[in-house]
């Protein structure tokens, strides 16, 4: 299923993660376990942030993937079901 995920970090622990190596380090093993869709990084709320839009096979992938986010970076974590605009005309095709 296509998701995305999106993350807002806390701003100490980025600071630090940033000095220190742990945030390239942690986006870098992200985006390579993820394979995503696409990967946007931009400010959000006044804080450093994410999305990423990935195909997520089992829920149960979940832990592996947000865990790094919240005790390296203090990150805030939403995960939501998508659809690209092929996914919408289907579902509407099937009403």
């Amino acid at each position: 299923m296509r998701v995305m995920l999106q993350a807002r970090m806390d701003t100490r622990m980025g600071n630090e993660a940033l000095k220190n190596g742990t945030l390239q380090q942690t986006m870098q093993a992200l985006v390579e376990k993820l394979k995503p869709e696409a990967a946007y990084f931009s400010p959000s709320d006044g804080k450093r942030s994410c999305t990423i839009v990935f195909d997520m096979q089992d829920s149960s992938q979940i832990p592996t993937i947000v865990e790094p986010l919240f005790t390296a970076l203090g990150a805030e974590i939403e995960i939501v079901p998508v659809m690209n605009l092929d996914d919408l005309r289907k579902g509407l095709a099937a009403l």
